[in-house]
């Protein structure tokens, strides 16, 4: 194929050439706004996405507290009155009860050993009114999370003015094809003429 093409030459719609026309400089111009619209998006949505995500971790951190809960009730398990239900090492669900910062009691469910009784002090943690909430990430995994959740936005906010680019470009292609395919109808048959 390239017997036939010749050698690849780079930028060849920037440069000065009398067979250029004006689709080759629009197509041109689409091709490198595109390139630039898609760098220049997925950068700026992934840095802000990145910034959001371990902005509201680090917030987390600050505010959930660890809190001493107990347990209400006597919980299944290895227990000789209850049965074995749980495998080595597995944490079933049990009620627990845990006072607020604010002095207010509150309930919630919670993993705990198999037979914990009632009483049995549990570590939990809650945010600044005292709700149930899970275990704060730590820095690491914080850092972790927003770098994955910032490349996801990153991708999918540059994909947005790469397929639009892709779009301009395609429908550019049609009409010049059907722009030649005219010519083509029109100019094709004197070629079988003899001047």
């Amino acid at each position: 194929m390239k017997a036939f093409r010749g050698p690849k030459v780079w930028l060849w719609r920037w440069r000065r050439n009398p067979l250029k026309r004006r689709a080759d400089v629009l197509e041109a111009w689409v091709v490198l706004g595109a390139c630039l619209l898609t760098v220049l998006a997925g950068v700026l949505a992934g840095l802000a996405a990145a910034g959001s995500v371990e902005q509201g971790l680090a917030r987390e951190r600050a505010t959930w507290r660890p809190a001493v809960a107990r347990v209400v009730d006597q919980v299944a398990g290895s227990s000789p009155a209850y049965g074995s239900h749980a495998s080595a090492g597995e944490r079933v669900w049990a009620e627990v009860r845990w006072t607020a910062p604010d002095g207010s009691t509150h309930t919630g469910q919670v993993r705990v050993e198999p037979g914990s009784k009632p009483g049995t002090p549990v570590t939990v943690w809650t945010d600044p009114q005292g709700h149930l909430v899970s275990r704060p990430t730590t820095a690491s995994e914080a850092a972790f999370r927003a770098t994955l959740i910032g490349l996801l936005v990153g991708v999918s906010a540059g994909s947005v003015p790469c397929v639009a680019g892709l779009a301009v470009r395609g429908r550019l292609e049609r009409r010049r094809l059907a722009a030649w395919d005219t010519e083509w109808s029109r100019l094709g048959p004197q070629w079988g003429r003899m001047v």
